[in-house]
């Protein structure tokens, strides 16, 4: 497995990674598939601000994909950024999240960032599991926050120190 920065030729596997998740997981909070123009203005973003978008590879298959944004829109909050990961379903469980994430550290202390944040859905205990081993604290716990499928939905807030 390889990881590497994303290419336009990326994208029709991370807009499938992400759209799986959007149908059959509560990982992302939208019910709503996004389209490939979509996610080519988010990658354009993404480099606009200098943000790394990763991709993990292997044979040329896209396994996973990270990336990390602004926290919150508001200058006090320059120091801090949160990570976005997906995982295609075939490559779960085999280190490719974890991976990912760890390789988001880099590119943000390049960009003095002091602080990275993971917003998790409640009882995704293999993600918070993840967070735990790469370094990651819970610091926040917001029950019932949002809802998806018809479920009300907690979050899990966690953060490294870079």
């Amino acid at each position: 497995m390889i990881l590497r920065d994303a290419t336009e030729a990326d994208l029709p596997a991370i807009l499938a990674i992400y759209n799986d998740a959007v149908v059959n997981s509560t990982a992302i909070w939208n019910d709503t598939l996004v389209n490939l123009a979509n996610r080519q203005a988010w990658l354009a973003d993404r480099r606009t601000k200098r943000y790394p978008v990763l991709v993990a590879a292997r044979d040329g298959e896209v396994l996973g994909y990270a990336s990390f944004g602004d926290f919150r829109p508001f200058d006090g909050y320059r120091v801090s950024v949160e990570h976005s990961v997906y995982v295609a379903q075939a490559a779960r469980g085999k280190g490719v999240g974890a991976r990912l994430v760890e390789a988001l550290f880099a590119p943000a202390r390049a960009l003095d960032k002091k602080v990275m944040i993971g917003a998790i859905t409640g009882g995704n205990q293999v993600s918070v599991r993840l967070h735990e081993r790469l370094g990651f604290v819970e610091t926040g716990y917001m029950p019932g926050i949002g809802t998806k499928f018809g479920q009300r939905l907690d979050l899990v807030l966690m953060q490294k120190e870079l």
